[in-house]
């Protein structure tokens, strides 16, 4: 079995920051997107942790929407590590590090809010990533889950078409899928309260928040 590394060797460390420049679909899709992260998120005391947080421009985003204290940012791949601390070296309120979500190197308590945005899809076990989610969350704490709501339009049109065209380095690494209710049901059943759904982008982005109790 492939490690989460392996599996996204392809991608460029500088992703997202290049894409949303220079390409006006994924510049409409990431904009739309955060547009409706920024409807649910919330000012926080705290750190923050930002999970698969690729070349730190949404975790940069995520910064200025929560005005947290800190950003954590962790990723599997190295270089998109080395790029997010350099291009952000000189905001001391931005951290970035390797990390693997099924295993959060962090001790319990420690975040006021966590995102996880469009990256649950890539790991092997959403739930041990969740359960570690709510361990690190501090009591009253918030989680933003962003992932493909998989209704007909991207499973059979958008993301089929994707991966042909310049989305092929994300052949193979969607690793878990959360069509109907599936997402909210594992977030309930590992112990979040006040979960709650939206979905967005004509039904294929699904937005779950919810709070670890206290």
């Amino acid at each position: 079995m492939k490690t989460a590394a392996q599996l996204h060797a392809h991608v460029p460390p500088d992703w997202y920051e290049s894409s949303v420049k220079t390409n006006i679909l994924q510049r409409f899709w990431h904009r739309r997107r955060f547009k409706a992260v920024e409807r649910f998120s919330e000012k926080v005391k705290g750190y923050v942790l930002d999970i698969g947080s690729a070349d730190g421009y949404f975790t940069r985003e995520i910064l200025e929407q929560t005005g947290a204290g800190r950003v954590e940012g962790i990723d599997v791949l190295k270089s998109s590590v080395d790029y997010a601390s350099k291009r952000y070296s000189k905001n001391k309120r931005l951290r970035f590090s390797l990390g693997d979500a099924h295993k959060l190197e962090f001790p319990p308590n420690s975040f006021s809010a966590v995102y996880c945005l469009e990256a649950l899809e890539h790991v092997y076990q959403p739930r041990t990533v969740l359960s570690e989610i709510l361990r690190v969350l501090k009591p009253g704490g918030y989680t933003i889950i962003l992932v493909p709501a998989e209704n007909f339009l991207f499973k059979r049109i958008v993301w089929p078409l994707w991966i042909r065209w310049r989305g092929r380095i994300w052949q193979d690494t969607h690793l878990s899928f959360f069509d109907n209710n599936k997402l909210p049901e594992l977030m309930s059943g590992v112990g979040f309260t006040q979960v709650s759904t939206h979905r967005f982008i004509l039904g294929m982005l699904l937005l779950v928040k919810a709070r670890k109790s206290g």
